[in-house]
């Protein structure tokens, strides 16, 4: 099992190219089932879960042309697709679950696995479940599996999600963009993620209108062949604007839409950081003092997105004085905070908030990663530590991080990867 050895600690300068949205293709790909015509995707991140959504589209009767980078695809479905949406491969990532829409909108049956991925506590697919039964899909449960009919094309309806979520709001979209009439979905996530997957559809003929966090979709028989290049991720561009921070640094993030992540910046100019934008680039100077923020917390967008929360932990371990991080979207996001204490943070937890100390000196430690986020934010904690740390289970990072221990080396940080 791969693992790294980072020693710390690391000042950090350069530039660095942010990877295409992980987040942005697995809807994108697993939209691609709707279609009749061939289709072109470029910009894709080549990452494991890529890798799992491409093997599942495949599974399922797409054919998948590659190009020489592999970052671009030519998917042709054929006429007559497979709807079993099998566990091997539905267990590796919970955005597999994301082709039960379009399958049931486009053949009107599927047998879907309950899905997999990061151990982020519960995340129960039922919001997905009771907006595609609106629509007019029926199912039930067994072994493990989703059996799904409708007695043929869905039909537009007026639908209220009960709470925000982003699989459900993407899952909806997309079937009901081969609906019958109008469907009106309320209390949608908005994430920037979510405008790309319906510029995408758009694009190919679906005719998808937002207002505020209401989606109003009218339904079409078809989507024309088209081309479309995936958006920059947020996530790693947050990602290395924190660790610009951490110990001084100073770098140029390229290949981002500086305003998706404004909520982010803010924050950390509210910690210090030096920070200006032009077109699809960020400057930022890290602050010779890092200011605590009372608290934070993370909220569906436009707020602090969850998946920056442990990386943001870090840097409140660094900063001078007490902060607080409260988690707001997933019940079990804090089981970074037993390692980062092994490298001496001094976090307390009370139900969904951290209490952290601050001004914490990291000494290096052997370190074990329980999810893609929380492995990115321990490299982190790594890289500013006194000595040479090992973290392990690095499979989490490869799921969703492209090629992060070659960007980091190539900013000054001292990394190696171990078979």
């Amino acid at each position: 099992m791969d693992k790294f050895l980072i020693e710390g600690p690391c000042k950090i300068k350069g530039k660095v190219s942010v990877e295409p949205s992980k987040n942005s293709s697995l809807p994108i790909l697993a939209a691609t089932l709707l279609f009749d015509q061939p289709v072109v995707i470029k910009n894709l991140p080549r990452v494991k879960d890529i890798d799992t959504m491409i093997s599942l589209l495949q599974s399922l009767g797409s054919k998948i042309i590659f190009s020489k980078n592999k970052r671009s695809v030519r998917i042709i479905n054929k006429k007559k697709m497979k709807t079993f949406a099998n566990y091997s491969i539905v267990k590796k990532m919970r955005g597999s679950f994301l082709v039960l829409g379009p399958l049931i909108a486009k053949y009107y049956n599927s047998k879907c696995s309950l899905p997999g991925g990061c151990n982020l506590g519960a995340r129960p697919v039922n919001f997905h479940l009771e907006a595609l039964k609106k629509l007019g899909m029926n199912y039930n449960l067994k072994d493990g599996y989703i059996l799904a009919k409708s007695k043929g094309r869905l039909k537009g309806t007026i639908i209220n999600f009960p709470k925000i979520s982003v699989g459900a709001t993407e899952n909806t979209i997309i079937a009901a963009s081969l609906a019958k009439g109008k469907t009106t979905l309320k209390n949608c996530a908005i994430e920037p993620e979510i405008k790309d997957l319906t510029n995408f559809l758009n694009l190919a003929g679906a005719k998808i209108k937002w207002s505020g966090r209401t989606c109003n979709i009218i339904g079409v028989n078809s989507l024309k062949e088209t081309e479309y290049s995936v958006m920059g991720d947020r996530i790693m561009a947050g990602t290395f604007c924190i660790a610009a921070c951490l110990n001084k640094g100073e770098l140029e993030i390229q290949n981002i839409d500086p305003k998706i992540i404004y909520t982010e910046l803010n924050l950390l100019k509210k910690i210090g950081a030096n920070i200006k934008t032009k077109d699809n680039k960020i400057f930022i100077k890290g602050p010779k003092k890092i200011k605590s923020i009372k608290n934070i917390k993370t909220k569906e967008f436009p707020g602090v997105a969850t998946d920056l929360q442990s990386q943001l932990m870090v840097l409140m371990c660094k900063a001078d004085g007490k902060s607080t991080i409260t988690e707001n979207i997933f019940e079990n996001r804090f089981m970074h905070v037993a390692e980062l204490r092994r490298l001496g943070a001094k976090i307390t937890i009370k139900n969904n908030k951290a209490l952290i100390e601050g001004n914490t000196l990291f000494k290096a430690c052997p370190l074990m990663s329980s999810d893609l986020r929380a492995s990115i934010a321990l490299v982190l904690a790594a890289m500013t530590a006194e000595g040479v740390s090992q973290v392990d289970r690095i499979y989490h990072l490869d799921r969703g991080a492209e090629n992060f221990e070659n960007k980091l080396k190539k900013i000054g940080v001292k990394i190696k990867r171990l078979k």
